[in-house]
């Protein structure tokens, strides 16, 4: 049977804004030769599924540095120091839309990449909207609003209108709620 690799020693090799990549040595289970790997220490993210008394999902159509190319997604962010996955995902909920949700649903968590990452993202369906304002983004975000039928967002999957993959995650976490 497999067993754990067991961490010898990490250093630190760049901190960055958002994230921290580290150098980790870990040992096979076998006692073999160990052998450096690059991990990123980041926070845990959220992602906001919010969805309309009329079953519209908001939607946020942003550009992505990495990609080069707009995103359609649903709010999410970081958690900051300190807080939590819930009360990060009703902060950026209305930091991103401008509305608040009377009813939440946890929906679950994913690990985003545990070859490289050690967090998670966790997921949320946000209901009983109600409206407080305008979008106050992070001085570093541009995006629009808009809003799809909840029954249309497995066609926006498939046609990849959605393609991060976060965001396809927590509506798959949705759907087999």
């Amino acid at each position: 049977m497999l067993g754990p690799w067991r961490r010898l020693r990490s250093r630190r090799l760049q901190d960055c804004r958002v994230f921290e990549v580290d150098e980790v040595e870990f040992q096979p289970p076998d006692g073999g030769s160990p052998h450096p790997f690059y991990c990123i220490q980041s926070p845990d993210w959220i992602n906001v599924i919010p969805l309309t008394e009329d079953g519209e999902v908001l939607l946020l159509r942003q550009y992505r540095f990495g990609v080069e190319d707009f995103t359609l997604e649903i709010p999410g962010g970081m958690c900051d120091p300190g807080e939590g996955p819930r009360e990060a995902a009703a902060r950026e909920l209305l930091e991103e839309t401008g509305y608040e949700a009377t009813e939440w649903t946890e929906l679950g968590w994913v690990h985003p990449n545990p070859a490289i990452q050690t967090n998670r993202c966790h997921s949320y369906l946000a209901r009983g909207l109600v409206h407080r304002g305008d979008p106050r983004p992070d001085p570093h975000e541009a995006f629009e609003q808009l809003r799809a039928p909840l029954a249309d967002i497995p066609r926006l999957i498939r046609e990849r209108k959605i393609t991060h993959s976060l965001v396809v995650a927590a509506f798959q976490l949705f759907e087999t709620r």
